[in-house]
């Protein structure tokens, strides 16, 4: 599933619009503390590093670029910009309700 825009909105909120017509919203932090790069994630252990009393209450995303055919890279106001996010860890994150009940039927 691919993203057919990507960008920041209201209050630190990262909008995504999906070639299927959804609409993902997250907030900058919910995507921040899910990053899988190196610094956040033990590459070894898969134990998470970032703390979510560490990330900024105001975090914003500042910037993104594409990676490839397959994610995306963002910047975020604290500086950091490790992480690559796969389109499908992204559409995994969606906490809407459609999504919800969909991850719900899926690991039944």
């Amino acid at each position: 599933m691919q993203p057919l825009d990507i960008r920041a909105v209201d209050q630190g909120e990262v909008l995504i619009l999906w070639e299927d017509d959804h609409r993902s919203l997250y907030s900058a932090s919910y995507l921040r503390l899910h990053c899988r790069c190196a610094h956040c994630v033990d590459e070894w252990t898969g134990q998470v590093l970032v703390n979510q009393d560490r990330i900024p209450a105001n975090l914003n995303l500042q910037t993104f670029e594409p990676v490839g055919r397959y994610g995306v890279k963002f910047r975020w106001s604290d500086g950091h910009d490790t992480g690559i996010f796969a389109f499908e860890q992204l559409r995994r994150l969606c906490l809407c309700p459609e999504c919800s009940v969909s991850a719900q039927k899926s690991s039944v």
